[in-house]
């Protein structure tokens, strides 16, 4: 039985309750009135059930639609402002031991040049994302325990740490590695790093290990139970996320749901972040496979009804969509992007895109300053920002202050902060003044008078060559 206390997956993550949840969904698209009552809660800003938030995703009315859509600008507006915060992946390895059959890490696939990062050749890469002007990164690799034990994994997270190249230095590093153990995610947490990412890639048990044939992956309750452990491990801040296209996204939208209920209501905190990522071509992947692919229409129906039901969480979009998607998305939901990723293993230090050991496909292939300035013309203020996770303001401390509202008094001021700091150190000469005027102009929303003054003098010691002031 569906069992939001539980820390069983299969009673957390309960098919019964996804299936009826889709049933009441689905009688219920053009009823008006119980659609506008879930309306009415949603704008508390205090967030969703996954039946009353699958209910939005399935409505058919287009006027409440356009309600929906207009609801989730507000509530991004009114917890993020328009700050986007930046980040790029860093791929340390690609040995795999799993059978995941849509990814082209898996370990049947003879193709594929298997490459491991040494020490060196990671203190290279992170100079290369650091004269591109990235604070956070957030690190990948393939499940194999012979290639990439956890014990490599943490000596990484420390050479990445140890460097310091002119003004360039990864203040946060953020790690997507396979389900463990709550003795390794105590290590994990020792080692400094700041959220905990893991993408359940679906929810859907029987198609799960379908997808997952072999390897320690197969195990959909180790994996599932992951985020739990995790926390047991003293991680404050976990990342979730599904992988849309591999199976019906109504499913999947509240699995993931379910799953960010659970974590509330069982540890007493909710994701950090929610990733969307959509399935994408890759070596000897075909997306085309796939059917259950979802368009771009629903795919932004899907982040801003997220943004509705999980206000205080952050999403995160990578370099898989296009600059046309991105665009979509930043404007009902989205807070956190990548710039000038590269998803191959050593990709930054070389001059090609070094495709053939790609996890996937990348569509948006700007540099980073390019996504920079496209952000700052559409009005956003690109983010650096880790000053939350280096003050302490991470799991329930870090909720509560966005609850309050009292966060914008931190990030606002950090964000214009961090990009002054981008702008000084990398900025092509055409971002730089398109930045200028828009830490000119968001320095007068910083809602706290006090706040304003301390940050202005920031802004002109960092113009006067200082670093790494922070709220």
């Amino acid at each position: 039985m569906y069992n939001i206390m539980s820390p069983k997956a299969e009673e957390f993550i309960h098919d019964g309750e996804i299936r009826e949840s889709l049933q009441y969904a689905a009688d219920n698209s053009s009823n008006r009135d119980v659609i506008n009552a879930i309306l009415t809660k949603a704008r508390e800003m205090k967030g969703l059930t996954h039946r009353e938030a699958l209910l939005l995703l399935d409505c058919n009315l287009s006027d409440i639609n356009e309600q929906i859509f207009a609801l989730a600008r507000e509530i991004k507006h009114r917890f993020y402002g328009n700050r986007i915060v930046m980040f790029a992946p860093l791929y340390l390895s690609n040995y795999c031991v799993n059978g995941c059959i849509y990814c082209p890490y898996h370990r049947q696939n003879k193709t594929i040049p298997r490459k491991k990062l040494t020490q060196q050749e990671i203190i290279n890469e992170v100079i290369a994302l650091q004269d591109m002007g990235h604070k956070r990164l957030a690190l990948e690799t393939g499940e194999d325990p012979v290639n990439n034990p956890i014990e490599y994994v943490l000596e990484s997270i420390k050479t990445i740490y140890s460097i310091k190249h002119k003004n360039g230095a990864i203040r946060r590093v953020n790690v997507n590695i396979a389900a463990t153990t709550v003795e390794n995610y105590r290590k994990l947490k020792d080692a400094g790093i700041g959220t905990y990412i893991l993408f359940q890639e679906t929810y859907h048990k029987e198609n799960y290990e379908y997808l997952h044939p072999a390897g320690p992956k197969h195990d959909y309750a180790w994996h599932t139970e992951a985020m739990d452990r995790a926390m047991d491990g003293g991680i404050d801040d976990v990342g979730c996320g599904v992988l849309f296209g591999l199976e019906n996204y109504r499913y999947d939208f509240t699995g993931l749901l379910m799953h960010a209920e659970h974590l509330e209501a069982y540890k007493g905190v909710g994701p950090h972040t929610i990733s969307v990522p959509r399935i994408r071509p890759a070596d000897d992947i075909d997306a085309k496979e796939f059917s259950n692919a979802i368009s771009d229409d629903i795919f932004e129906k899907i982040v801003a009804v997220l943004r509705i039901a999980v206000p205080y969480t952050g999403i995160i979009i990578s370099t898989r969509e296009s600059k046309a998607a991105r665009e979509r998305v930043l404007k009902v939901g989205v807070t956190q992007i990548s710039g000038g990723s590269r998803t191959s293993v050593g990709g930054y230090t070389t001059e090609d895109r070094h495709d053939e050991t790609a996890q996937f496909d990348v569509s948006d292939l700007r540099t980073l300053d390019e996504v920079i300035r496209w952000l700052l013309e559409m009005g956003h203020i690109p983010s650096f920002c880790t000053a939350c996770y280096r003050e302490g303001r991470t799991g329930d401390r870090f909720m509560s202050l966005v609850k309050s509202g009292q966060i914008a008094n931190c990030c606002q001021p950090n964000a214009l902060m961090t990009l002054k700091e981008y702008l000084e150190d990398y900025a092509a000469p055409e971002t730089k003044a398109v930045g200028e005027k828009v830490i000119a102009d968001e320095l007068l929303n910083i809602p706290n008078e006090k706040v304003r003054f301390i940050a202005k003098d920031y802004l002109d010691n960092i113009h006067n060559g200082k670093r790494d002031f922070r709220f």
